[in-house]
């Protein structure tokens, strides 16, 4: 999996749009729509940003049997392209169920809350 896919992938993991992410990200949604589509190499700084967004390490972009490609270009300020080539699937579908298991069990812990309030303004009124 091409390294724009996975952004894609995690973007769509977390049910952003496209404008949304280049918003969180403070760029235009061109832009960041031409990094999905793999028109725009990106840069290290940039997938730095990206992952920060959206929560997973650096390394995690990373698949231990790959070797990661650096180009180095610029004179004195220089940038490095990541050609990432593997981004496991399964991880960001585990990455999703989890996310969504931490927002039931905080409903839950919320509905427990108030049944908890309830109870106690029933016990008064007695």
């Amino acid at each position: 999996m091409l390294v724009h896919e996975k952004i894609r992938l995690a973007r769509q993991v977390k049910g952003w749009s496209q404008e949304e992410t280049a918003s969180k990200l403070e760029m235009s949604a061109n832009g960041y729509g031409c990094i999905e589509r793999g028109e725009t190499d990106v840069n290290l700084s940039r997938l730095e940003q990206i992952a920060g967004l959206f929560g997973i390490k650096l390394a995690d972009w990373f698949d231990s049997s790959e070797k990661s490609n650096f180009n180095q270009s610029g004179t004195n300020n220089q940038q490095y392209t990541l050609n990432v080539n593997s981004f496991s699937p399964d991880y960001l579908q585990l990455k999703a169920e989890l996310e969504k298991l931490q927002v039931i069990v905080e409903r839950q812990e919320r509905e427990i809350e108030c049944l908890k309030e309830i109870n106690a303004l029933l016990k008064n009124a007695k």
